[in-house]
């Protein structure tokens, strides 16, 4: 958290906090509901200014509850989110993984395959989506613990498999088949926080 968002918290402790004014959807845009009507489903305006999405990200984070927020100032601004906390994605050597914020991705305790193809992970920073445009590219760097390509390992899975990715230590299970809508529970996280 940047030090002058800390200073503001010190000074102002008591600032109510806000919903339904801010989401990450899918792509890992943040995006404004001016009329605090993210709650309704609606689009929002896409943030484009990167200085204001890097210190977004600076101040994110999850609260005990599973309800990720924006800390701006001395306010807390609750996030919608349309696909999970973090977004997944591969860095600039195509074969590392960071977050949609910046964060390197260094452990991953399962993955979670759901029914719409999207990829899960219960990650070090926290729940995660990959990212649809690295996807593909991801599911090709999994392997089965004993070093068969994913989708052959899936075909011939009965059981839990444990799948492993070159820039992460350990392997971790994949759960395939999940639906959707369970992906918030499963991860812990709330997608539509409320008061």
């Amino acid at each position: 958290m940047d030090p002058s968002v800390k200073q503001a918290l010190a000074r102002w402790p008591d600032v109510p906090a806000v919903y339904g004014w801010l989401s990450l959807d899918e792509r890992a845009r943040w995006r404004l509901h001016p009329q605090g009507d993210a709650a309704g489903g609606g689009p929002g305006e896409s943030i484009g200014n990167t200085q204001i999405q890097d210190f977004i990200g600076r101040n994110y984070e999850g609260d005990g509850q599973g309800r990720w927020y924006f800390q701006n100032g001395p306010q807390r601004v609750y996030v919608r989110l349309d696909a999970a906390p973090y977004l997944l994605r591969l860095a600039g050597d195509g074969a590392s993984l960071v977050t949609h914020t910046g964060l390197p991705l260094r452990a991953v305790a399962g993955w979670w395959l759901d029914d719409s193809g999207r990829l899960y992970a219960r990650a070090e920073p926290g729940p995660a989506m990959v990212e649809g445009r690295d996807l593909p590219a991801l599911l090709e760097q999994l392997r089965s613990v004993d070093g068969r390509p994913l989708a052959d390992a899936l075909e011939a899975a009965t059981d839990e498999l444990l799948v492993t990715h070159p820039s992460l230590a350990a392997a971790a299970p994949l759960h395939a088949s999940v639906a959707r809508a369970d992906i918030p529970a499963l991860l812990g996280f709330v997608a539509m926080p409320q008061p």
